[in-house]
């Protein structure tokens, strides 16, 4: 059986559609992927087709009949889409008997309405004319998969064939090279969202060291380096996937304060946000917004602390608490290491996302 994921928007080897989703699926089935502005290659048993298109937004969908050329000449049995403007794509290459799935892996919706680009006198009609047409094209596919309860319930009501395949790190044993001193580490996207700004703020007045790494939002990087916390950073800039394990394991304490933003649910959050997860996975506690999802994995395996985002003398007291009791804390991450373990890690999703495709092409 031959099985192709199909993206225009993510790079071609995305964390999640390459390294996790592919990967897993080549042992069982021929797994292609097509993606944008990539050479054409043979990469770890997954035939990559790459496809030219437009960087501008608006060129690249006027566009997307590349994308389907494409889909038509792999010809496979199944295909697999990860982004919205695609979804339209699923509808066509049905007519040739082919089976469909649609990764959503944001809330779209929710998304439009922290749109900067988009005026805002726009962004509730356009997430509601986006939500109409997304009802009207995924009830038609075969499945429909997401990575946290709060979207999976929401297509759920278009598609009773909606599961959920979280987000979660790759398990692998790579010994413990935990350094246990006064800094703290942040590892990812540097946007708006995970309140850089408050994060600076609490530690502004002490010794602790700030190690930050990633790409920041265009725009963001200067309202970051005029905070008086600045002084207290050391930024790497944006660093391999494979070495952030690495980069982790040199902090005593991992920070995942993010906005109760729309996108992840308000105050219910995400389980798609997969750093709150990479840093129990590395072995040390975790001072993290005090959404639903995060609070009752922290309750259940006592790895870090949770706490209101914007409560600046909260998260300077979970930080410092965590910096002081280094035997709390090494205890906290071993207790995190062996919950990523044993129950948030990918080969637990695998298994869910081989049943899908099992039931849709037996």
């Amino acid at each position: 059986m031959k099985v192709c994921h199909v993206t225009s928007v993510h790079p071609a080897f995305d964390d999640r559609i390459f390294f996790k989703e592919c990967l897993s699926l080549r042992d069982q089935y021929d797994v292609y992927l097509i993606a944008s502005n990539i050479e054409t290659q043979e990469k770890e048993g997954v035939h990559v087709v790459g496809v030219e298109m437009p960087e501008n937004r608006i060129s690249r969908v006027l566009r997307l009949n590349r994308i389907y050329r494409a889909m038509v000449e792999v010809d496979a049995d199944l295909y697999h889409f990860h982004d919205p403007e695609l979804m339209h794509l699923g509808k066509r290459i049905q007519k040739r008997g082919k089976k469909v799935v649609f990764d959503s892996h944001e809330d779209v919706p929710m998304q439009i309405l922290q749109k900067v680009w988009i005026p805002m006198i726009l962004r509730n009609p356009l997430s509601k004319t986006y939500a109409w047409i997304e009802k009207r094209l995924l009830m038609q596919y075969n499945a429909l998969i997401s990575v946290t309860p709060t979207i999976v319930e929401r297509l759920r009501n278009y598609n009773e064939n909606t599961y959920q395949v979280t987000n979660y790190p790759i398990y692998e044993e790579k010994g413990d090279h935990r350094q246990w001193g006064r800094s703290i580490c942040f590892a990812g996207g540097i946007s708006p969202r995970y309140l850089q700004e408050v994060v600076l703020k609490s530690i502004e007045e002490t010794d602790i060291e700030y190690r930050l790494a990633g790409a920041f939002e265009e725009g963001y990087r200067e309202t970051v380096e005029a905070q008086r916390g600045w002084k207290n950073v050391t930024y790497y800039g944006k660093i391999p996937y494979n070495q952030v394990y690495d980069f982790i394991q040199k902090s005593t304490v991992g920070i995942a304060i993010l906005d109760y933003i729309p996108n992840v649910g308000y105050k219910r959050g995400s389980l798609g946000v997969i750093k709150f997860f990479e840093y129990l996975s590395a072995g040390i506690p975790v001072v993290a917004t005090d959404f639903d999802v995060w609070r009752e994995v922290i309750d259940k395996h006592q790895c870090g602390i949770y706490v209101n985002p914007h409560d600046t003398k909260a998260i300077r007291e979970a930080i410092e608490f965590l910096l002081t009791h280094p035997t709390e804390a090494k205890e906290m991450g071993d207790r995190g290491h062996e919950a990523i373990k044993k129950e948030y890690n990918w080969s637990t999703q695998s298994t869910i996302l081989h049943g899908i495709y099992e039931k849709l092409l037996r």
